[in-house]
């Protein structure tokens, strides 16, 4: 076994493997992260379906489905976790505000949208558009606004 763990090359690996296992079953990887945590390696996935909850049984179809595959990738032990993002989720990349149009959410900004000084705001993802931003219809006013990714500080889901 390597003393040495490339997690950036390990994830690269094992990507289209993850990415590939998931479309057979209708899901989307949304992250994988590859974590040491007290001398033990966790590789964690996590999935997101456009047409139902992700439930125990996507989890189990996605842990099946790599079963041997990654066994042969990942050159020392490892836990697998499969899970959904959660209700609450961070929401890091454009493909993930794509991905939870629709959804309520809360932005944390760096600047206000408008003139009531808020610089936290819940509402809902309309859209994600390259160069524009974040379409988002802020909750109270039921405006909509489009946010550059630079104004946004965090962002995350918030299904009541």
């Amino acid at each position: 076994m390597k003393n040495h763990i490339n997690k950036k090359e390990i994830i690269e690996a094992i990507t289209p493997v993850v990415e590939n296992t998931a479309m057979r079953y209708n899901l989307i990887p949304l992250e994988i992260a590859l974590d040491k945590e007290n001398d033990r390696w966790f590789l964690r996935i996590f999935i997101f379906s456009t047409d139902h909850p992700v439930n125990h049984k996507d989890c189990e179809n996605i842990t099946h489905g790599l079963g041997d595959f990654l066994d042969e990738l990942l050159p020392f032990k490892y836990y697998l976790e499969v899970s959904s993002p959660g209700l609450d989720r961070k929401i890091k990349s454009e493909k993930e505000y794509l991905l939870f149009k629709g959804l309520k959410a809360i932005l944390k900004l760096k600047e206000e949208v408008d003139s009531t000084g808020e610089k936290k705001i819940h509402g809902r993802i309309i859209d994600y558009q390259k160069g524009i931003g974040v379409i988002f219809l802020k909750e109270n006013t039921n405006q909509e606004h489009s946010i550059p990714l630079e104004n946004i500080l965090s962002a995350r889901l918030n299904e009541d």
